[in-house]
């Protein structure tokens, strides 16, 4: 079927005249005739008929029309949504996130990007660091938001967002709570450590490394943050934390911190992207332009 003919019909059907569709779309009203004759002949029907100085549709030419101009309806939303995949208001926004990013600062970011751009599908998903990183590399996110000291050579280009303060809790009626220890002292005590993989469990065991101590032994083990804390909060083992997940329960009493002389455990945040030379979509580089915002 001829859509350019369609299209002219479909004028001439809406305007109810030759004269007037022909001045709507800028082109004589012959060429307007000439065209409905061609797709009259096209399809073996009689569409239009002449009615006073205008035309009337006949019941093929309504059947036609109603069914032809929802075709240009949608052209025209589809027209509309491509417009708004363009400028990053609609279109799919896939982050890959650590447990601490995921918590507490990620919620906030996301909030105000679907203020902003409320059509955006956002997926976000959270694991440990060397999970977020390989789902960034295998295409199954388009940013990651991580926790991490140590990056090997796989191609990622790493943006510094902020620092996070770490602390040691146990639980509040520990001996050790509110109390300076040393790190030799701490490690004795049993830990609850999240899985292999994780940068927080890494970053624990360098430390150990760095002060010539044991490792510490291993309480129990997590897949999480939140149920780690938990566990503390209930009466059991001892654990590295980030401030913004346990100050207001240290400040209640509900889990007690133990304080190391001369050790300050400041971990950084990174904004991830694969280092593959593509250009983010436009509902990435929007999030990308809102931190950037956000960040100054």
């Amino acid at each position: 079927m001829n859509l350019h003919a369609l299209r002219i019909f479909v004028q001439v059907a809406s305007a109810g005249s030759v004269t007037q569709a022909a001045q709507a779309l800028a082109i004589s009203q012959p060429a307007v005739t000439a065209q409905i004759r061609k797709l009259e002949q096209e399809l073996g029907l009689t569409l239009v008929s002449a009615e006073g100085r205008g035309i009337a549709l006949t019941h093929e030419g309504r059947f036609l029309y109603e069914k032809a101009r929802r075709i240009f309806d949608w052209e025209k939303e589809l027209e509309a949504q491509i417009a708004q995949v363009k400028e990053g208001s609609i279109g799919k926004l896939r982050i890959a996130s650590t447990f601490l990013p995921a918590h507490y600062l990620l919620p906030s970011w996301l909030a105000a990007y679907k203020t902003r751009y409320e059509h955006v599908e956002v997926e976000m998903r959270s694991g440990n660091s060397q999970q977020s990183i390989e789902r960034l590399l295998r295409c199954q996110a388009d940013l990651a938001i991580i926790t991490n000291e140590t990056w090997d050579d796989r191609p990622i280009r790493l943006q510094h967002m902020t620092d996070v303060f770490y602390w040691f809790i146990v639980p509040p009626a520990h001996p050790f709570a509110g109390r300076e220890v040393t790190l030799g002292e701490l490690v004795q005590e049993p830990f609850l450590l999240r899985e292999k993989g994780s940068s927080t469990r890494e970053r624990l065991f360098a430390l150990c490394r760095e002060h010539g101590v044991q490792p510490p032994k291993v309480g129990l083990q997590y897949h999480g943050l939140v149920e780690s804390i938990q566990s503390v909060r209930a009466g059991y083992g001892t654990m590295l934390a980030p401030e913004p997940a346990v100050k207001e329960l240290v400040a209640r009493g509900e889990v007690g911190r133990v304080y190391l002389p001369q050790i300050e455990i400041k971990r950084p945040v990174y904004l991830c992207q694969r280092d593959d030379g593509d250009t983010p979509l436009p509902a990435v580089t929007r999030f990308l332009e809102m931190l950037e915002e956000r960040m100054d």
